[in-house]
């Protein structure tokens, strides 16, 4: 199967690649940068140069590579954080989940790809019961005010554009190399090879919607991707 990564030198992008590699699908790879093309070859992918806010690049590099599958991997996230910094962080993840998003949508529909799997936070629930389902409300308040447009701009352009099959793959606190964090760093915890694994699973599998993933504390349900996905929390590269 011919499948396109936006994205695909992040935490996720490579494990991921190795993953579809293994599985034997055709897949091309995406970086803003040209330095690190060559490790997205290294893990048996074609590798192009795009950015996500150059909606034609994307057009260009996605008619090329005639995908079936879209897998959006993309975030835009320091290798450590500054506290100081967080909220420019924040403004700069949103604006690429809402209009890196929505060109990735428009050049994925171009191409005649049938399926987009996209990467997305679970932790944007507001108070309540737990464990949270996916149908629970969302933490609206002033304090996740940006956050949250970002989740819901990315959600809706992948759940609502006419003729895909979107799949929004909601991710727990990620850990592991990499990450910010190297163990749990909070509830709904997940490692970065069960996320890859997820998206993996879910080039093949599982119905158009939302899905939790995290690992089993009581936080977040996650028996939807466990029934419909086949998720394993427990996975390990």
């Amino acid at each position: 199967m011919n499948i396109f990564v936006a994205g695909a030198t992040g935490v996720i992008g490579q494990p991921l690649l190795r993953l579809l590699r293994d599985a034997g699908h055709a897949v091309t790879g995406t970086t803003r940068s040209a330095s690190k093309a060559a490790a997205i070859e290294a893990l048996g992918a074609r590798a192009v140069v795009a950015d996500a806010f150059d909606e034609g690049a994307l057009r260009r590099a996605m008619a090329a590579a005639k995908p079936q599958v879209v897998i959006h991997q993309l975030t835009d996230l320091p290798d450590t954080m500054d506290p100081a910094n967080a909220a420019g962080v924040r403004e700069a993840n949103a604006r690429l989940r809402i209009e890196g998003t929505r060109n990735l949508m428009a050049a994925a529909k171009a191409a005649g790809a049938r399926r987009v799997v996209a990467q997305s936070i679970a932790f944007i629930y507001a108070k309540g019961p737990t464990p949270h389902r996916e149908g629970d409300p969302l933490d609206e308040s002033e304090a996740h005010r940006t956050t949250i447009a970002g989740v819901v701009g990315l959600e809706d352009a992948v759940l609502k554009t006419a003729g895909i099959d979107g799949i929004v793959l909601r991710y727990g606190r990620l850990y592991g190399p990499g990450t910010w964090f190297d163990r749990p760093g909070g509830p709904g915890p997940l490692t970065t090879d069960a996320a890859a694994h997820a998206a993996f699973l879910a080039v093949t599998r599982g119905a158009p919607g939302i899905y939790n993933l995290a690992e089993d504390d009581g936080e977040l349900s996650i028996e939807k991707a466990r029934r419909e996905l086949g998720f394993d929390p427990n996975f390990r590269l």
